[in-house]
């Protein structure tokens, strides 16, 4: 089977066609930085890395570009709310995303352009569509001309144009030829940034950032435009009609992830209810949040609460101790060992990761059956297969991204841990328990929880 996804434009699972063989790009909608992110919108940089992990596993030589939003309406009144430059809120929160994808094992796209870096591009894309009569000039900002686009405008929102609202996205109306017609350029206003184009100084409108910045580092077609389901209609309806207007082929294939709510409210800055990354990592580790965000499908809604949160890390946790156990036994894994049919066919179908995961249980149950009949050739297999798995979900306990790396202490502590281990082990072997046990005592209460098997005592941080 051949990965299949889901078009949001067609309404159906249809199978991946790349534009050039061999190679996928993805242009994913990222962070709006004006303040720091939630939960939610990580989920959408979880989902998309694990579809990236999957194609690179499937072959595809991957471009990844996941644009920032650093200048728009939200920035600025942030920016005059606290009383500092509008670029001190953006740099702020960026960096607030960044940590968070990192904390979260979510890779650096292969491009992380900023809205502010490509303005002559947008300068560009404007004068395209006002050269073949899809936009207009007026009163310093600029607009796109809905009724010049009447026939497909509204199609990946599935909405007909007589039903649309009015965009509201400009203080004065009167300038539009119609209500529904929507910025491309704001002009100048006092106390806002401003650049400038043939039309006069200003700034860019959101969705004219996106078109830019996507056909700038993906070509004027590529594969596939991501982004959460709140962005289909008007952002994504309206870098589809911009870009298609100009005369690009734009998205060939939309992906769109569900949201994550409190009871039945969206989650979002404004309702007060956002839960934010550095709050969840002390609940549970990132990777466990990640296994968390990971889980459901991608195109579900999740409704957050703690008790399922707990039960998707005490669900890694089981996972986790499986490769833990069989590492100890067998020490060299196969990379390259083929992943189960049944893990691949659910990610083929429109990232089935519900599915993937089952398999990955599966699997772990058949190695812990292994490791207790002491069968080495079979753990061995078992444990390869759910590493390989669990790498494609960026989810591998013992990756680099969740062992640590560089200057951590795990060497440290692996060394400490053991000599207290080896004077243990040879308190028992004299018989004196109750040094043992105090020595057992002492690691618990530094948080080193010590558990005895066949193959001699092993020692995890306490959960």
């Amino acid at each position: 089977m051949s990965l299949h996804i889901y078009d949001t434009s067609t309404r159906a699972i249809r199978e991946f066609v790349p534009v050039e063989a061999g190679r996928a790009s993805i242009y994913l909608c990222g962070a709006t930085v004006q303040a720091p992110p939630h939960i939610g919108h990580i989920r959408s940089g979880v989902n998309f890395d694990v579809l990236r992990r999957w194609m690179t596993r499937s072959g595809y030589d991957v471009t990844f570009c996941r644009n920032v939003t650093d200048i728009d309406d939200k920035i600025i009144r942030v920016s005059a709310e606290e009383g500092v430059p509008w670029f001190v809120v953006a740099e702020r929160n960026q960096r607030a995303f960044t940590w968070a994808y990192d904390t979260l094992g979510c890779l650096p796209p292969t491009v992380e352009p900023r809205a502010t870096g490509h303005v002559p591009e947008m300068i560009t894309l404007m004068e395209r569509l006002i050269e073949r009569g899809h936009a207009y000039a007026s009163g310093g900002d600029v607009y796109f001309d809905v009724q010049s686009y009447a026939d497909r405008y509204g199609s990946l929102s599935n909405q007909r144009l007589e039903n649309m609202r009015p965009a509201a996205d400009t203080d004065d109306e009167s300038c539009k030829r119609d209500p529904r017609d929507f910025a491309l350029w704001k002009g100048e206003k006092p106390g806002e940034p401003t650049w400038p184009t043939p039309w006069g100084p200003g700034r860019p409108g959101w969705h004219l950032e996106c078109s830019a910045m996507a056909t700038k580092y993906l070509g004027p077609a590529f594969d596939i435009h991501g982004g959460g389901i709140d962005l289909i209609f008007p952002h994504h309806e309206n870098e589809i009609a911009q870009s298609q207007a100009a005369g690009d082929g734009f998205a060939r294939n939309w992906m769109h992830n569900g949201m994550l709510k409190i009871g039945a409210e969206k989650m979002s800055k404004s309702l007060g209810n956002s839960l934010l990354i550095p709050e969840m990592v002390q609940k549970v580790r990132p990777v466990e949040l990640r296994y968390y965000l990971a889980g459901p499908h991608y195109r579900s809604s999740i409704e957050y609460s703690e008790e399922a949160l707990l039960e998707a890390a005490a669900a890694y946790q089981r996972i986790e101790g499986f490769v833990t156990r069989a590492a100890e036994v067998i020490h060299d894994v196969d990379a390259d060992a083929p992943l189960p049919q049944a893990f691949a066919d659910a990610l083929d179908d429109d990232l089935g990761t519900p599915q993937a995961l089952a398999v990955v249980h599966e699997v772990v149950r058949e190695g812990n059956v292994a490791l207790s009949r002491g069968d080495k050739e079979a753990v061995a297999r078992l444990l390869a297969e759910t590493q390989n798995m669990l790498d494609v979900l960026g989810l591998d306990p013992r990756s680099p991204q969740w062992r640590g790396t560089g200057s951590d202490l795990t060497p440290v502590v692996d060394a400490l841990v053991a000599v207290a281990l080896e004077q243990r082990k040879a308190a028992r072997e004299r018989k004196d328990y109750a040094a043992a046990d105090a020595i057992r005592n002492q690691l618990a209460a530094a948080g080193i929880t010590v558990e005895d098997t066949p193959h001699g005592a092993r020692w995890e941080l306490s959960r």
